[in-house]
């Protein structure tokens, strides 16, 4: 039977501003590609690196399991593994050169792999698998087994007998998900990712991926792994993945890591009344589109099946900008979406992003607004980051010859040329937060000002830092920021 040792390549404690937070997600694409080898008969060994501090520290489990194959297969379900951080794709390189100079075929799959695949077989990977990779994984392995030609295997770059590179034609996606085996949870050491959680804030939670690709076009939104096809488990296999982890780990609260979560008519209906129907009391919290959200009945079915939180697209206050970027939605859905979803007791965050071509201080203006209006539960800001295969890296990309990928996810810098530099965009991502906390507590002081008795622990301290957003956010103000 043939070995396999198969790993990720995302290290959380590389990634300071995540691993500051306390909450790192399990490799889900990773043991989704570990249970479908198996599944084919393959003898599987999984390293799990999102929480060692080294990446040599699989070197022992090499010599040790002395694989045939040495597969580096990310978890593409993950937005920070499509950010092509620079630090991971090192890592990366540090582990395939662990198997120079001995017999192991090493493969790579991951949204940067992809994008670069000759970087990677440069480094010592032996074949690169295009975007979605598990039969393109599969088949390679078989034919490697054989001593078969590679030349038409779909999904893979690799370099010949004659080392020249051969860039095979992309193998379709997958369109029955069901046909999966469900990813191998018991892969994963869940004690070690519920003791690291224990440090932050936040309930322990899951990730679970319901959907594959995403529909929409818009032009800065890079998709190599699974594209703009949108194909859907059914609710039967997500709600049987869900009983599992719920009876077998005590999980009761999961990440939707889809790119659009309920899209499918019928759906989020369907999967409500599973879980009622196996006494499943869970929450979720997941990424959608506004336009998404204001179909039909879909926030309430949305909240009666358990729904706490939404992470919306929301991106800027200008409808000028939104236009720019294809997003193809409107300033007045994100207001109506967010008074909806609260009034249902969803929490709301937005995603925001500045930077984008053409932007102005009168478009920052409006995103700044929309924020003290509707005042979100949370925000996430980045600045525009142009990756390949979008319309948008097209046209910057002969201003990305220095630098065309961030090191880490706190990176923002701006590596092209927009209206600002990017010290002003670091020092505005900083202004917004504050200023986006200092409103928050405002509103948290007048709900207690009305009910004093009703008052909890995170109204406080919300209000308890306004002793230092108030001041810092002015101070930002008067020295930058004066005509925001």
């Amino acid at each position: 039977m043939p070995k396999v040792l198969i790993c990720n390549t995302y290290f959380y404690r590389f990634d300071q501003k995540q691993w500051s937070n306390q909450m790192p997600y399990p490799p889900l694409g990773t043991i989704y590609a570990a249970s479908y080898l198996a599944n084919q008969g393959f003898e599987v060994q999984f390293f799990d690196n999102n929480l060692v501090h080294d990446a040599n520290a699989i070197a022992s489990t090499l010599e040790e399991f002395n694989p045939d194959y040495f597969v580096i297969y990310d978890d593409g379900f993950n937005y920070l593994t499509k950010m092509c951080l620079t630090v991971m794709r090192e890592a990366c390189f540090t582990m395939l050169s662990l198997t120079k100079d001995k017999p192991i075929k090493t493969l790579v799959s991951s949204s940067d792999s992809t994008d670069h695949y000759e970087m990677y077989l440069n480094n010592g990977a032996d074949i690169v698998l295009l975007g979605e990779a598990e039969e393109s994984l599969i088949e390679s392995l078989n034919l490697l087994e054989t001593d078969a030609s590679l030349n038409n295997c779909k999904g893979i770059a690799f370099q010949d007998a004659d080392d020249q590179l051969q860039v095979n034609p992309r193998r379709p996606v997958l369109r029955d998900l069901d046909s999966l085996p469900p990813p191998n949870w018991d892969l994963i050491d869940v004690a070690a990712y519920k003791s690291i959680w224990a440090n932050s804030k936040e309930e322990f939670s899951l990730n679970i991926a319901t959907t594959r690709g995403c529909p929409y076009k818009c032009n800065w939104c890079a998709k190599p792994i699974y594209g703009n096809r949108y194909n859907a488990h059914s609710p039967e296999y997500i709600v049987s993945i869900i009983e599992k982890l719920y009876h077998q780990f005590g999980v009761q609260r999961f990440w939707m890591c889809d790119d659009i979560f309920g899209l499918k008519p019928g759906w989020v209906q369907k999967f409500g009344e599973l879980l009622n129907e196996r006494n499943l009391k869970i929450t979720y919290y997941i990424q959608s589109r506004v336009d998404l959200l204001l179909k039909e009945d879909t926030i309430d079915v949305l909240a009666n099946s358990g729904l706490e939180e939404v992470w919306l697209g929301a991106e800027s206050g200008s409808q000028e900008i939104l236009d720019a970027m294809d997003k193809g939605t409107q300033i007045e859905d994100i207001y109506k979406a967010t008074q909806l979803l609260k009034k249902r007791g969803v929490r709301v965050a937005f995603f925001l992003q500045f930077g984008y071509l053409g932007e102005t201080k009168e478009h920052i203006k409006k995103t700044i607004n929309m924020l003290k209006y509707l005042l979100p539960d949370n925000i996430g800001i980045s600045v525009s980051y142009p990756l390949p295969g979008t319309k948008f890296y097209d046209k910057v990309k002969e201003d990305l010859k220095l630098k065309a990928n961030w090191k880490d996810s706190d990176d923002l810098d701006m590596m092209f040329t927009g209206t600002y530099e990017s010290a002003y965009y670091k020092k505005l991502q900083r202004y917004v937060h504050k200023v986006f906390r200092k409103y928050q507590g405002i509103d948290q002081l007048k709900k207690a000002f009305l009910k004093p008795t009703n008052i909890n622990s995170g109204q406080l301290m919300s209000i308890t830092k306004l002793l230092y957003y108030i001041p810092s956010s002015y101070y930002d103000q008067l020295t930058t920021f004066n005509d925001l």
